[in-house]
């Protein structure tokens, strides 16, 4: 009886440990389920467009702001892991969420991040537009990134996707702060045109993407199921 019930007391221990995680850490929904921006987005403007110049003038604007606190922040922003989208979103939400503290909301967040992302994943193949420092030939704010983009499509920007779409989220999650979180993801994708990696209207695109993404996502039960528990978790944080 005794062997039997330290069995019962084992399964018991191991299931309460692993209620609190996502059983599938990939994505909630596949590539082509996902909206495509390739489809309903306009093509990124022609150099010889109106557009065009304008995107010219905000990586001018970039530029000027690389030598002051807000050009720093920018730099900081080239890192788009779920730890530092977390870091920067602490201040607004309230609270710091972390794998530790809160592993199931934890792990919502990075799987919802990583479903949104696939958004623009078409549309980057599908126009494989040269990247401002590339087009003009001159260096970024982040050198040590300049090797592994520069042969990688601008339209839309993969890291705005990311921070707009993760801000998204977390307004839905603690709404009382939503104005905040949606400024602090708005400026994460300014960032990316002051460090020299995307124009502006590839910012704006992936903000449209994300967006999109996510109202797709809401028609995923699953999501919709893991979204309900993750603000439960996220209420007993705080």
């Amino acid at each position: 009886m005794r062997t039997a019930f330290i069995a019962v007391l084992s399964v018991a221990i191991v299931s309460c440990g692993t209620a609190s995680k996502i059983s599938d850490g990939g994505t909630y929904l596949s590539l082509d389920q996902m909206p495509d921006a390739g489809i309903y987005l306009p093509a990124p403007p022609a150099e010889n467009s109106v557009e065009f110049v304008a995107d010219s003038a905000r990586y001018e604007w970039g530029k000027s702001i690389r030598g002051t606190a807000r050009g720093e922040q920018a730099v900081r922003d080239a890192e788009s892991d779920i730890d530092y989208l977390l870091d920067i979103f602490a201040e607004p939400m309230g609270v710091k969420i972390t794998e530790d503290n809160a592993p199931f909301l934890y792990e919502f967040l990075n799987k919802g991040m990583k479903t949104i992302r696939l958004g623009v994943t078409k549309a980057k193949d599908k126009y494989m537009r040269l990247r401002p420092f590339v087009h003009f030939g001159e260096p970024t704010a982040v050198p040590g990134d300049e090797e592994e983009l520069r042969g990688t499509g601008s339209y839309p920007s993969g890291h705005t996707v990311r921070g707009w779409g993760l801000a998204l989220l977390l307004s839905e999650i603690c709404p009382e702060n939503q104005d905040a979180i949606l400024q602090r993801g708005f400026e994460y994708g300014e960032s990316r045109v002051i460090v020299g990696f995307h124009y502006q209207s590839d910012v704006n695109a992936a903000r449209f993407a994300a967006s999109a993404a996510l109202s797709r996502m809401h028609a995923d039960k699953t999501f919709m199921k893991d979204l309900a528990r993750a603000k439960k978790e996220f209420r007993k944080l705080k």
